[in-house]
């Protein structure tokens, strides 16, 4: 055992392992896990994983079981019945729920069940939504129904006292604090206008998706029984509150205790404490509450009898046969008990103390972390004066460079993806814990938004702030040696070590300031454009040429055509590694593009002029950029789909500019467009720089087919430019170049992805962590991993207009920062 893990042991022992289950965790994670290999999987809180003795379980359960439609009357369905009825009542006893108060109505999943109260609830415009900060978009939703109805919708923070400082439910004080308040007022409402009895909600999560923050459930009973004292500053309390807390997240390691706090709804989703099935969730509902809800839909099993050609319907008056549309997903309501079997074996509190363990010790860890000249790396969130024990296995961070400024959480992502290490990076749909946590203001949300960022976009950094985290999560089979990785390579990536030599320092400054290359001893730094290549449509295969034409754009039909999916997704190899198979080459003289792919029998050809003709215009949007394109007949899109093994449509960018035919003249009768770049116009890559990273690679134990080591060629990196000469790297302080009699200005180093791990080799399409993985060790500049360089053409300087042509050979000189 080493020192690390002893000094774990010491400290959580206690809690660590699951020691009176019939298997220990390490037991666990060789017989039930074996597929996570080598992988560290750390995003429990999207979703667990199963067992492999769990869906053993499952499948031998469907195979030896004649299960039949719950709403027939035959043998198998009444098994079916039985089967669903033994499931809603382990679902009861997880929460420790009586039957008597409680029932359990099978939906979609947890957002499902959230939707169903907010589409049912008694709203009236004297009713009240109030909600923490902290919930999941699935909540804020709920919002829109309120505001519709009339109700005033408000956000609030939750603040806790205690005694001597700690947080334990039976002695904490709980203050509510208010933001602005939300209403909808149509022309002609009135607020006073409601009669009867007005019920109001509060909606809380148990446990933060965002920061593993858990709430006290005694919010529960101060809601219900003293918001007369909590809430008196409110200028429309009245009527009845109920409670509904998201236990999503919660559930899978410490769910609500609801004999003691008795809340009106719960909302849960079963991947998330199993794994396995998908698609299911539940709503436990208090049964006096469901009396009050106002369902409107009826369906296939909802009802008792119901007359065509008339209006008429008597409901069924079962809480469950009430609002359970149409046929239960029951097949994977009898595939819960297996997993509810799984976890009894260890009980929820081994699983809890197990997984709290785990995430106290990373938190410890993270907080401990220095820079050498003594600065924070981490920035932990949500465990201000709340102790680590009081959080949940969940852990969101950002991390800071020793000058304070901060790592983009998509670089973070980059590197633990390629460390085989599992995790998830944004906002996680908790916009509000998001904003709170990170300190982002309306007027930030705003700019940002304006600025292009989304969510899932990669844009982790805006006006020097972060706009979103780092979270990594703790299930039940979660290790030691979990969590031992993952602090390993935050250690080894992001800090600042006394130790550490320069030139790793690159790494912490915000200028590339590469490590001198020992190379060949060349000394000539005579530069000459060795190949060209142009690629036509974006992601798919390009061809290599001699000579060729350039535009304002860039290349003639570089990245002019792209694939984009039914729901307008622009398709690349990342998304679609079968995009590789396609190959294109375009004759200029016969004005034709062809296509080509092993999985269709004809080779494509498409006229360059063909598409002005077409009558079918879109637009797209490229990393905010809006194209107007063309799109082509079924049978050209057919063909691409057949290619890739999707439906897709071909488009081309719509934006007329005149070029140099192959006479040396003005062609009117061609057209070139914008291209689809994401960045720059060309990508210029070193052969010397490439030589240089082989000979790195040749040192890396990864390997590829037939054990051999791995050597990339430059077409890897699908550049435009390949040139040859000078030393490695040198490309890295040209500021501005001449080809020939063009002039080029370079945009900076080029920001690889994992798509240059994308080779095709024996006719597959192959995946690695090289050389994306080997870059990262000596390439890595403020968030990007740098190889070639990005450049711009400024056509205006070209002394001949006659010759717009690039030619392979020509001499290259350079002009350097």
């Amino acid at each position: 055992m080493d020192a690390d893990k002893q000094r774990f042991l010491e400290e959580f022992g206690e809690f660590y392992g699951y020691k009176d289950a019939p298997k220990n965790i390490d037991e666990i994670r060789a017989t039930e896990f074996k597929r996570l290999n080598e992988v560290v999987y750390l995003d429990h809180a999207g979703a667990t994983l199963y067992s492999e003795s769990q869906l053993e379980s499952v499948f031998k359960d469907f195979n030896s079981t004649l299960y039949g439609n719950p709403h027939s009357q035959s043998n198998c369905s009444l098994k079916t019945t039985d089967t669903v009825g033994e499931a809603r009542r382990e679902v009861l006893n997880y929460f420790n729920a009586s039957p008597r108060e409680y029932s359990v109505i099978f939906t979609s999943g947890a957002t499902a069940a959230l939707k169903l109260v907010g589409e049912t609830f008694p709203w009236s415009c004297q009713s009240k939504f109030m909600y923490t900060m902290e919930n999941h978009n699935s909540v804020l939703g709920m919002r829109e129904y309120a505001l519709a109805k009339g109700a005033t919708a408000v956000a609030v923070d939750i603040q806790e006292t205690a005694d001597h400082g700690e947080f334990i439910n039976s002695k904490s004080e709980i203050d509510i604090f208010q933001h602005p308040e939300q209403r909808r007022v149509e022309k002609g409402s009135s607020r006073e206008d409601s009669s009867g009895e007005v019920y109001n909600l509060f909606a809380f999560p148990s446990e933060c998706n965002f920061s593993g923050l858990r709430f006290n459930l005694d919010l529960v009973k101060f809601i219900k029984e003293d918001s007369h004292k909590l809430l008196e500053a409110s200028p429309t309390l009245r009527g009845s509150w109920m409670v509904l807390i998201d236990a999503a997240k919660g559930c899978a390691t410490d769910p609500p205790d609801l004999s003691k706090y008795k809340a009106d709804f719960v909302a849960i989703s079963f991947y998330k404490i199993f794994g396995y099935p998908t698609g299911l969730g539940a709503l436990i509902v208090r049964n006096e509450a469901a009396k009050l809800l106002k369902k409107t839909y009826f369906s296939g099993g909802t009802v008792a009898a119901s007359i065509a050609d008339i209006d008429f319907v008597k409901r069924r008056e079962g809480i469950e046969e009430f609002f359970e549309d149409g046929t239960l997903s029951y097949l994977s309501i009898a595939s819960i008990l297996h997993g509810f079997r799984i976890l009894s074996t260890l009980t929820t509190s081994a699983v809890n103390r197990h997984t709290t363990s785990l995430a106290t010790y990373v938190r410890k860890a993270l907080s401990a972390m220095r820079h050498e000249n003594r600065n924070h790396v981490c920035a932990l969130y949500g465990t201000d004066k709340v102790p680590f024990e009081r959080m949940g296995p969940t852990i969101s961070f950002n991390l800071k460079r020793p000058d304070g400024s901060w790592f983009g959480y998509r670089e973070v992502e980059k590197l633990a993806s390629l460390s085989r290490i599992q995790l998830r990076t944004g906002c996680f749909c908790n916009p509000g814990a998001c904003a709170k946590n990170l300190g982002l203001s309306h007027s930030d949300l705003l700019t940002n938004l304006e600025a292009g960022h989304v969510c899932w976009d990669d844009h982790d950094l805006l006006n020097g702030k972060p706009t979103g985290a780092v979270r990594v999560s703790f299930g039940y089979m979660s290790t030691f040696e979990d969590a031992k990785k993952f602090l390993s390579f935050i250690d080894h990536s992001f800090v600042l070590h006394p130790q550490t030599q320069a030139p790793s320092t690159n790494l912490f400054e915000a200028r590339p300031i590469f490590p001198v290359v020992e190379g060949n001893g060349r000394v000539d730094e005579r530069y000459f454009l060795k190949s060209i290549s142009i690629y036509p449509i974006k992601s798919c295969m390009g061809f290599s040429v001699d000579s060729w034409p350039l535009t304002s754009t860039g290349l003639l039909h570089d990245r002019e055509w792209l694939l984009k999916s039914p729901s307008g997704e622009i398709l690349t190899q990342k998304k679609v590694p079968d995009m590789c198979y396609i190959t294109t080459f375009i004759d200029l003289n016969m004005g034709i593009m062809f296509v080509n792919s092993p999985r269709c029998k004809d080779k494509l050809q498409i006229e360059l002029r063909s598409d002005l003709f077409l009558p079918r215009k879109d637009e797209v949007d490229i990393r905010t950029q809006r194209f107007e394109v063309l799109g082509y007949h079924n049978e050209v899109d057919i063909w691409f789909s057949n290619a890739i093994g999707r439906p897709c449509t071909l488009v081309r960018s719509l934006r007329p500019q005149t070029y140099g035919c192959a006479s040396g003249k003005l062609c009117g009768d061609y057209v070139t467009k914008m291209n689809f770049a994401n960045e720059g116009q060309f990508l210029l890559i070193s052969e010397e720089s490439v030589s240089n990273l082989n000979n790195r690679l040749r040192s890396s134990p990864q390997k590829g087919l037939q054990g051999q080591r791995i050597q990339i060629d430059a077409k890897r990196f699908r550049p435009n430019l390949i040139v040859s000469g000078g030393e490695p790297y040198a490309e890295d302080q040209w500021r501005s170049l001449r080809i020939g009699n063009k002039d080029f200005t370079s945009m900076g180093g080029c920001n690889r992805c994992q798509m240059i791990n994308l080779s095709f080799q024996a006719g597959k399409v192959q995946r690695s962590s090289e050389p994306l993985s080997t870059l990262a060790t000596y390439r890595r500049v403020k968030g990007k991993i740098l190889f070639g360089i990005l450049l711009r053409y400024e056509d205006s300087s070209t002394r001949n207009k006659s010759d717009t042509w690039l030619h392979a050979g020509e001499e290259i000189f350079v002009s350097r920062d």
